[in-house]
């Protein structure tokens, strides 16, 4: 199990000019994902989560991926024990994509000893992210 303490925006690298440069030879775009819900799309869980897994399987095949997956309400559920997608969005990190945690999500679900992907952080974080941003999908 991984539980880490809340980052700074500073420590996910939003803001870090380091960061931009290496993100541009890691072919990083400045795009930021969120992600509210345990799955993909509004249906029922295995639906959800078959999408979702579709979603980031593909997206780690692609030779261009975001800058940060912001994970947020339902959403935290993706980065935690027993997660379809654990394995995905560790080889996401790997490759570079910030994978952003909402602590007030994970604390509201008692879910904050479960992390075992990405970066705890709070709505600032998130915010701050959005921000930086040149593009925001919500998925």
């Amino acid at each position: 199990m991984k539980s880490s303490p809340r980052k700074s925006e500073s420590d996910i690298g939003i803001n870090d000019p380091h960061t931009k440069s290496m993100n541009q030879n890691n072919n990083l775009s400045s795009t930021v994902i969120l992600v509210t819900n345990n799955g993909m799309g509004r249906a029922d869980i295995p639906l959800q989560h078959k999408l979702i897994v579709t979603y980031l399987s593909l997206l780690l095949e692609h030779s261009e991926l975001p800058a940060a997956i912001c994970l947020y309400t339902e959403g935290v559920r993706l980065a935690v024990e027993g997660s379809p997608v654990l394995t995905h969005l560790k080889a996401l990190e790997q490759k570079g994509v910030r994978i952003i945690l909402c602590i007030t999500c994970l604390n509201y679900f008692n879910l904050a000893d479960h992390v075992e992907v990405g970066i705890v952080g709070g709505m600032a974080d998130i915010l701050e992210a959005q921000w930086k941003a040149e593009k925001v999908i919500s998925i």
